[in-house]
Parts: structure tokens; sequence; C-alpha cells
């Protein structure tokens, strides 16, 4: 029985080749990862301070936000589980591309070359899914975010205070400058 080293090598480079989408799989389970981290951080924390507060609006607020840190977890481990998924079928196709090409016979290589075909298409769309649950994920989370007190200052009540001394007899006056193109009425004070 003689080896093929050049058979053997171009195996080798083939089956080599996924390792890449490998790297960027295991990339993108750590940034995952590391939001989930600060969803379930987040969670205790607001859990936490709801527990100790008597103020309703304050509870009604936290249940809210913990509604919508449930979802965005649940997406989260979601998006892990797809991308594992992704991981351990390019591992698969890995082995499938290496044994189809070791294989003698030419209906073995082809079924082998089917197989690595079908389970590398298939972590393809299990990447791709695991990216949409991540774009939800991430939309989610701005998704409770009130930006109105940017655009109204006036409506916290430490900024409030802040303005109306600002603009008390013997207060030096602030230039306004507005930027041009703006069309969001943001004007910064300079």
């Amino acid at each position: 029985m003689s080896i093929d080293v050049s058979n053997i090598t171009h195996s080798i480079q083939l089956a080599v080749a996924p390792v890449f989408f490998l790297t960027g799989v295991a990339g993108m389970i750590g940034a995952v990862a590391g939001r989930l981290a600060r969803i379930i951080d987040r969670g205790r924390v607001l859990e936490d301070r709801m527990m100790a507060s008597k103020d309703e609006e304050y509870v009604q607020r936290s249940l809210l936000e913990l509604s919508f840190l449930r979802r965005r977890g649940r997406l989260a481990n979601l998006c892990i589980g797809l991308l594992t998924l992704c991981g351990a079928l390019i591992a698969l196709t890995i082995i499938l591309l290496f044994v189809g090409q070791t294989t003698k016979s030419e209906f073995d290589a082809n079924s082998w070359s089917l197989a690595a075909m079908f389970s590398f298409g298939l972590g393809v769309v299990s990447f791709v899914s695991a990216l949409c649950c991540f774009m939800v994920e991430t939309m989610m989370a701005t998704q409770l975010l009130n930006f109105h007190p940017l655009r109204q200052p006036g409506t916290i009540p430490c900024m409030a205070t802040a303005q109306s001394a600002a603009t008390a007899p013997g207060a030096a006056a602030r230039k306004v400058v507005a930027e041009p193109g703006r069309q969001d009425g943001f004007m910064p004070q300079v």
C-alpha cells in the first residue's frame, strides 16, 4: 500500500480552508457572550434596585426593562446556539472533506463531497440566522432608551435648576451657535 503524499497534502489544504470560517464563528460567539453577560449583570442590578425601591413608577419601569432584558437574553442565547451549531457543522465539513479526498473509489469520494457541501451549506444558513438574531438583539438594546431629554434638557430636574441659575441676573450668557445642516434642532453651547 503506497501513500500518495501530494494527494494527502491537497486533502489537508482543502480541509483546512473552512477553519478560517470557524475563527470568525468563534469571534462572534465571544462578542455575543459578552453582550449576554452585560444583559445578565444589568438584570441583576435592576432586580436588586427594584426590590429596594418603594417608588411604584420606578418598579413599573423596571419590570418593563426586565421583560426586555429577558427577550434580549433569549435572543442572545439563540444566537450562541446557532453559532455553536454552525461551528459543529463546519467542523463536520472539514472531516467530510478530508475523508472524501482520501477515499479510493470515485463513488465514495462523490458522496463524501456531497455530504460536505450539504453540511457547509447548513453551517452558512446557521451563521446567517445567528447574524439576524444578533441584529435584532442590538436593535432591541436601544428600544427602551428615552432620547427625549436630549432634545429638551429642561425636562430633567437637575438640568432645569442649572438652566435657571444660568439665566439668573448677573450670570454670564453663553453663546449658542447652530450647526449648519442640522435638522434636529440641536444647538451646541459654546
